[in-house]
């Protein structure tokens, strides 16, 4: 696949570049993955409502909101934060969306032991997420700590989200490595009230952006081959 690394973009035209990049493939292009920043943007899923954004008031510090086709619900992007993009052609890889969203949630944990951090899935909530208190801690995440709250103790680290076309895949996941994360306190995020956002920043883990985000385009261009 083509990799490239396009450094700080906005979001509209990068979401309307990997819709038509996308409308116009055929059989024979090549895949692609985008690795990017955005500056500051809260994004909306197509099922999105928009009661999860719940406070951005007018005036300089109003951040936009836009609306997509992705799948989930709301999130945020913006600088300090890897944003990932595979075009990719799913028919012609030989794979299909449910393990398409796994070997995605397995490059991310992946990219996260490059700095000693465990990622954990949780059962319907696509994404990666830490234990807070150990992030570092190796044991697997069993169960639940409290079957009332499948979050306790846990903080969202990664997100997931995406549109597939025609077999074609197009947005993809963001991974939280040094940023301000009070965005992240106006929304509940992708669709979670009071569901804790991280960075690696916030666990004591402090990397450049631009070094994990070379380390976690390796691992999709691993994870997501035939």
């Amino acid at each position: 696949m083509n990799v490239k690394m396009l450094g700080q973009v906005p979001y509209e035209p990068t979401f309307q570049a990997m819709q038509a990049f996308t409308e116009a493939r055929t059989p024979d292009t090549p895949d692609e993955l985008w690795v990017c920043e955005h500056p500051p943007v809260f994004t909306q899923g197509l099922a999105g409502k928009p009661e999860h954004v719940l406070l951005n008031p007018p005036g300089p510090a109003q951040i936009p909101v836009v609306q997509t086709n992705r799948g989930g619900q709301v999130t945020y992007h913006g600088p300090g934060q890897i944003v990932a993009y595979p075009l990719l052609d799913l028919r012609r890889l030989g794979y299909f969306v449910k393990e398409y969203v796994y070997r995605l949630e397995e490059a991310i944990i992946r990219t996260l032991m490059h700095v000693n951090v465990t990622g954990h899935r949780v059962a319907g909530a696509p994404g990666i997420y830490v234990r807070v208190a150990d992030p570092f801690a190796h044991e697997a995440l069993r169960e639940p700590a409290d079957p009332r709250d499948p979050f306790k103790g846990l903080g969202k680290v990664a997100a997931l989200g995406i549109k597939v076309s025609n077999h074609c895949t197009y947005h993809g996941l963001s991974l939280n490595v040094g940023m301000d994360l009070s965005p992240f306190l106006r929304i509940n995020p992708c669709g979670y009230a009071g569901l804790a956002t991280v960075d690696l920043a916030s666990l004591g883990v402090h990397v450049a952006p631009a070094e994990l985000a070379e380390v976690l385009s390796h691992h999709l261009q691993q994870r997501l081959a035939p």
